[in-house]
């Protein structure tokens, strides 16, 4: 240490509230993010508000919530009993303050302990609380947690309830933008756990009749259903099973309190393990566990008293008891399991016999390709220890902690200079390369043999290591970097095949984008600009005064690394791969991978005039 650092009082200070919440947001809302991605923290924001207003609804306070999102501005309005009117101020601003520290009141709750809205509203540039209740109301409105003024109301005709209004700080979200689609998902998810509540988003309404049942039938296709969704409900647990005809891996929707655990966790882990023990005891055969629960589609929901999450966003239960006079987790999901799920298969024998069929058809397959499985586990071994097409991020190399998985990102790109360069450019600590050699094979409409024979395919799946489940999927982030020319489109559109085809829940819960890279760059002796469409490029010329210099990018390689860091860093660009609830992936990957070449063509042609006209508008 320097002779000349000092170490005194001065060193010291403390900060208050919201200082600390907008120096450190992710101790608060995980990571922050541009709105891209489903956890980022503009959608965590909303959902801190919203978890209040559906404990309002779960203690029988309100049974709909408004909610509206214009451009950057959120409001959410609930009809339950308002916070109390001297305390307005004091829940939205004053740590450690709020009404779920007396469990009699919410013994089962959603939201953050006294500190939700607290972190909204130090994270936004504009934020106003009004809560109306015995015919009176009363509203503050803040800046970056600054108190900006208060109204109180004697007398009022508004109904009774809450309603936050706020924007998110653009200084902190940088270029951020609401994704509806994300938005929505959230807002179905939250119906689905609470049968009766009704949510208005932006005049749409949403309202669930039949829990997690109506949550697999909204998001699976019915004609791939093996057999009626099996739904059963307890006092602390409601699960949903069936199993696909043609998806290959599990998929598991799994809830903690109205919380979306997209990381599973003790209650995931639970479940699993009860479907395979109360299966082998109903058939009284020792099934391979993999067999069993090979292509199963399933949700299961508890209620646990304070539950313990392992990160501060709630994606994961670290929680191992019930509370109360309850068991713990595992007895309680392997007692319920064993108990209903059996007296179900016993009472349908149609259903009992289908899964059957499927098990035993799962263990033939597995037979079949246990040799290729065990070659292919070999190569994919031998070729992460000689680092050939994987270079891995510290975070799975031990170097960094864990929970900053929600962070990992896996790149995957084709070609030595593309790969070079954003290996050059990414974070050691979070982002991982994986290089591809030439154009991947067509992978519709093969079987899950061709994942393991074809080197590609088998590695990147070891490097996800998503072989069985999405559970231990090792990068939250998947984002394919290609070219953007038609070469680097075909390479995009054959992963997608690839996720579609094997693994779709990979897209379904929101891992899966494109990496936005610019086509061109604008600059002057002063300012460079870089420009990801014709229109940003003429809007770059018009800003910069006499003659810029133009640049267009043709590939990844061409750009250096040190332009790149901007590229994949706080300025990245991704387009997530999002699936239309009403699109069915066979007809999906029938009609652009298929052989209707005629059908594919006159599709192309239809919509290339479209982008053509658009582009000339501009």
């Amino acid at each position: 240490m320097s002779q000349n650092s000092q170490y005194t009082e001065d060193n010291i200070r403390s900060l208050d509230w919201k200082e600390h919440i907008r120096m450190r947001p992710g101790m608060y809302i995980g990571k922050l993010g541009d709105g891209s991605s489903a956890d980022d923290g503009i959608y965590i924001l909303l959902k801190e508000v919203l978890d209040n207003s559906i404990d309002e609804f779960v203690m029988g306070a309100g049974r709909t919530i408004e909610v509206s999102i214009q451009g950057s501005k959120v409001i959410v309005r609930d009809y339950g009993r308002g916070i109390p009117l001297g305390k307005v101020v004091d829940v939205v601003s004053k740590m450690n303050t709020g009404g779920k520290y007396d469990s009699r009141a919410f013994k089962k709750s959603v939201g953050l302990n006294g500190v939700g809205t607290k972190a909204v509203n130090a994270l936004s540039s504009y934020f106003r609380v009004e809560s109306t209740r015995d015919g009176k109301s009363s509203s503050a409105e803040f800046a970056l947690g600054e108190l900006k003024g208060k109204e109180f109301l004697d007398e009022t005709s508004r109904r009774r309830g809450t309603k936050v209004a706020f924007i998110p700080d653009d200084t902190i979200f940088k270029n951020f933008k609401y994704r509806m689609e994300y938005v929505a998902k959230m807002l179905r998810n939250y119906v689905y756990l609470n049968p009766g509540l009704t949510i208005i988003f932006n005049g749409e309404k949403f309202f669930s009749e039949n829990g997690l049942k109506d949550l697999l039938e909204d998001n699976n296709n019915k004609e791939d259903m093996l057999y009626p969704i099996i739904h059963l409900k307890g006092d602390d647990i409601e699960v949903a099973i069936t199993h696909s005809k043609t998806q290959y891996s599990e998929e598991y929707h799994s809830f903690v309190n109205g919380q979306h655990t997209t990381q599973g966790g003790t209650h995931q882990a639970a479940f699993r393990e009860a479907i395979v023990k109360t299966v082998r005891d109903f058939y009284g055969k020792s099934y391979e566990a993999s067999d069993i629960r090979k292509s199963i589609i399933s949700a299961v929901s508890i209620k646990v008293m304070e539950p313990v999450f392992e990160s501060q966003t709630k994606t994961k239960l670290g929680s191992t008891e019930m509370g109360g006079d309850l068991p713990t987790v595992r007895t309680y999901v392997n007692d319920f399991i064993g108990r209903y799920l059996d007296n179900f298969l016993h009472k349908n024998s149609e259903t009992a016999e289908k899964l059957q069929r499927k098990i035993l058809q799962a263990e033939r397959e597995r037979k079949e390709l246990s040799g290729i499985r065990k070659l292919a586990k070999e190569r994919a071994k031998k070729a992460s220890l000689h680092n050939k097409k994987l270079r891995d991020c510290r975070i799975h190399l031990g170097d960094v902690k864990k929970d900053r998985r929600l962070e990992t990102t896996l790149f995957i790109t084709e070609g030595d200079s593309a790969s070079g360069s954003i290996t050059k450019s990414r974070d050691v600590n979070t982002q991982a390369v994986f290089s591809l050699r030439g154009k991947p094979l067509n992978s519709y409409s093969m079987s899950k043999k061709i994942v393991y024979e074809n080197e590609e395919f088998n590695l990147l799946q070891a490097a996800l290591n998503i072989e069985e489940s999405l559970e231990d999927l090792r990068y939250n982030n998947i984002v394919i970097a290609t070219d953007a020319d038609v070469d680097g489109m075909h390479i995009r559109l054959l992963l997608i095949t690839f996720f579609l085809q094997f693994f779709p829940e990979l897209i379904k819960e929101g891992h899966l984008y494109i990496l936005q890279t610019p086509l061109f760059r604008v600059r002057n002796k002063k300012e460079t600009i870089y420009c990801y469409s014709e229109a940003e490029k003429l809007a770059a010329i018009n800003k910069l005064s006499g003659k810029p210099e133009i640049t267009r990018f043709k590939g990844l390689g061409e750009i250096s690394p040190d332009e790149f860091k901007h590229f994949i860093g706080d300025d990245i660009r991704l387009d997530p791969v999002m699936l239309d609830r009403e699109t069915s992936i066979e007809e999906l990957l029938q009609f652009y991978m298929g052989k209707n070449t005629p059908n594919r063509q006159e599709f192309i042609i239809n919509n290339l005039k479209v982008e053509l006209d658009l582009i000339e508008d501009k």
